[in-house]
């Protein structure tokens, strides 16, 4: 439970949080003890939370998938594979701890429940385009039974809604954690991210047949809305 604490200010007079007590108690220092006890969540504390829902949540869906019948096996899934995992040991705040490195920047209460929000929009997003895809959805490179090109939903706008989702909540947490591994990480992560959609789209065309996926391809840019379509 977060915990708001509003300011009294004298009359005729307004005053900020930042020089506003509470009948004589400072407003800093209360809020370090409520966190120190635990009343108010630290804004590290919500994102891990979130990143283990959404882990824990996708994981059991993978159980409402359709029948695979084709899998990509190219060397391409070892390279992006290794990518995202270097990436998600280096902005794993645990790494940062281990190795005592600092944040490079501060962003506050209220800057970091800011970038929760946007973290909440990148997953939701992901959410969206997963329950669009429905059982055609797969963590791996694969044709599922009766596998057929989606454009609608969250796919008219960007050919791997996923990915751009998952992207978003990893430049959040790593503006948040504000260390140079978490950037690195998110950087890797997005590299990774990209090369799988590379290799997915080769896969897509070949099975789906190029002239199908290549109007899509032209229609629709790949991770950014609005960017030119390649």
């Amino acid at each position: 439970m977060i915990i708001f604490i509003p300011a009294i200010p004298k009359r005729g007079r307004r005053r900020s949080l930042s020089d506003a007590g509470i009948y004589g108690v400072e407003i800093e220092p209360l809020l370090a003890v409520l966190t120190h006890q635990g009343v108010i969540i630290q804004p590290s504390g919500t994102f891990q939370a979130i990143w283990i829902a959404w882990v824990v949540s996708w994981a059991a869906a993978s159980l409402w998938s359709g029948r695979t019948e084709k899998r990509n096996t190219t060397y391409e899934a070892w390279i992006y594979r290794v990518i995202i995992f270097a990436g998600a040991i280096l902005i794993a705040p645990w790494t940062a701890q281990v190795l005592s490195e600092k944040p490079t920047w501060q962003v506050g209460y209220y800057g970091a429940y800011a970038l929760v929000g946007v973290m909440l929009l990148g997953l939701v997003l992901t959410w969206w385009a997963r329950i669009e895809l429905g059982r055609l959805w797969s963590s791996a490179i694969t044709r599922k039974e009766e596998h057929r090109l989606v454009d609608t939903g969250p796919y008219a706008f960007v050919r791997h809604p996923i990915y751009t989702g998952i992207i978003i909540a990893l430049l959040a947490t790593a503006a948040t954690e504000a260390t140079m591994l978490a950037y690195l990480g998110a950087v890797l992560i997005t590299i990774g991210l990209w090369v799988k959609a590379r290799a997915e789209e080769r896969f897509l065309s070949a099975e789906l047949g190029p002239e199908s996926y290549e109007s899509y391809r032209r229609r629709v840019p790949m991770l950014v809305p609005f960017l030119p379509h390649r």
